[in-house]
């Protein structure tokens, strides 16, 4: 991992013009720091390959992910920016995991090479959460990918390695979505360079952008719709894509979470524009309004965080609508954060189902989704992945009001993190703002916050606690 690291790191030089990378020092010692770790490593462990079993899966996938972070910050911290390691960290962690929010300002001024890489950090956290999502997280018991698991593994070809085709499916799938998006982009007005990244971080519902407008900059309804699709695209499951390419038609849309993705982003935008209408007094052109409106409610419930208005002054209403909308995040499979739809509809039948029993305390229920028995275990995880969840938003929350931060910015900035959705609210870290103005504490917790809320808050809690090292 270390290795592709470090041949990633060279690209911002290779893409760009000479005059175009005056950073490429930073990036070559970056990428020397990465290979020589990566090399070291094969070397002392060569010899020493045996079975990884689930103790040191969790070890793995939670080590990597942190010192991944880590060395992603380097050519930040190396290069001219003069920022500090906080927020060299900042910005890689964020980018590492697609959450998209950033401690840094003049992005239309900046260094082009860094702007890439920005954008690369978000297409590699991209591929390598669906990878984790379908086929580590689900084997740790760990993440919503484990209603799924069957379903992932029934489709392939008998006679192939099911995991190998899976895993070269899923990468065909992003490659041409990535590549689809950065031509439709180019082709609808954004230079190549532009469209290059914002095709990237889409795709990846990362939302680094290459201006401090975000999306905003380009002032067209086409762009904001076909930012809108892309978005949705990398926020639905990407093992379902893999499917239909093998012949499976018709098995996105019959999935439940797909069904209630769609309709949640249908019926809210309606409703905010008729609302933004209502308080304009008929002033708000309808055709504008609902595309912001739509574009922006995708961004958050996507968890991409690309803004082209500051939704947070649309009033009350909006302001709140927003706050709720993080904690929704996209499908499990994809590259969303959040807490993901099929939870949401997993605590319905629940809900159902309690309500039945009071009704017919000797009735015997069924609890299915999608077809498919829901076990004991299942419903276990989700109400024990729910209370660590807001048991982690209180204490990252009290630590950041600790430090002399207002409730919104303390409470928005913890939930932006953990949702992975970038942008919070408030005047501070709105869409209007970004996470500079921070103590330098707040961003380091801030970071570890983001790796949590990426790897599903409990394998990070399960590699922590002592019982897991005395085992």
């Amino acid at each position: 991992m270390f290795i592709l690291l470090s041949i990633f790191m060279t690209l911002p030089v290779l893409l760009l013009a000479s005059s175009e990378a005056p950073n490429a020092m930073a990036f070559a010692e970056s990428s020397a720091i990465c290979l020589g770790v990566g090399v070291i490593g094969v070397l002392l462990t060569r010899r020493h390959a045996q079975e990884l079993k689930p103790r040191f899966m969790f070890v793995l996938t939670v080590s990597s992910w942190f010192i991944l972070a880590l060395l992603s910050c380097l050519p930040f911290y190396l290069s001219d920016l003069d920022v500090t390691l906080a927020d060299a960290v900042f910005e890689s962690t964020s980018g590492i995991t697609t959450t998209g929010a950033t401690v840094l300002s003049g992005l239309d001024e900046m260094d082009r090479d860094l702007l890439l890489w920005r954008s690369i950090l978000q297409w590699i956290g991209g591929i390598g959460i669906i990878g984790m999502f379908v086929a580590v997280l689900p084997f740790l018991r760990v993440g919503g990918m484990r209603l799924f698991a069957t379903e992932s593994s029934e489709w392939t070809d008998k006679a192939l390695p099911r995991m190998k085709t899976l895993s070269r499916g899923l990468l065909i799938v992003y490659l041409a979505f990535s590549i689809i998006a950065v031509t439709v982009y180019w082709l609808s007005g954004m230079s190549l360079f532009d469209a290059f990244n914002h095709g990237l971080t889409s795709i990846a519902t990362g939302g680094f952008s290459t201006s401090d407008l975000s999306m905003g900059k380009f002032d067209s309804n086409l762009i904001l719709l076909e930012a809108t699709a892309f978005m949705m695209i990398g926020s639905l499951p990407f093992f379902l894509f893999v499917r239909e390419m093998y012949g499976q038609h018709g098995v996105l849309f019959r999935d439940q979470q797909v069904r209630l993705f769609f309709t949640i982003l249908l019926v809210v935008p309606a409703l905010l524009t008729a609302y933004r209408w209502t308080i304009s007094g008929g002033d708000l052109d309808l055709i504008d309004g609902y595309v912001a409106t739509l574009f922006n409610v995708t961004s958050i419930v996507t968890t991409t965080g690309y803004a082209s208005d500051d939704y947070s002054a649309w009033g009350p209403l909006a302001f709140v609508v927003f706050f709720f909308l993080m904690f929704v995040g996209g499908c499990s499979g994809s590259t969303a954060g959040g807490m993901k739809i099929f939870r949401f509809q997993l605590s319905l039948l629940v809900l159902r189902e309690q309500l039945m029993r009071l009704l017919h305390p000797r009735a015997v229920l069924t609890r299915n989704y999608n077809g498919r028995a829901v076990s004991d275990e299942i419903i276990a995880s989700m109400i024990a992945y729910t209370f660590i969840f807001l048991l982690c938003l209180l204490v990252i929350t009290t630590a950041l009001a600790a430090m002399q931060l207002d409730f919104i910015t303390s409470l928005s900035s913890a939930l932006t993190v953990l949702t992975n959705v970038g942008p919070g609210l408030g005047a501070i870290v709105g869409p209007a703002g970004n996470f500079g103005p921070l103590p330098e504490a707040a961003k380091w917790i801030l970071s570890v916050g983001m790796l949590m809320g990426r790897l599903e808050i409990l394998s990070v809690v399960i590699v922590l606690s002592p019982a897991f090292w005395r085992g």
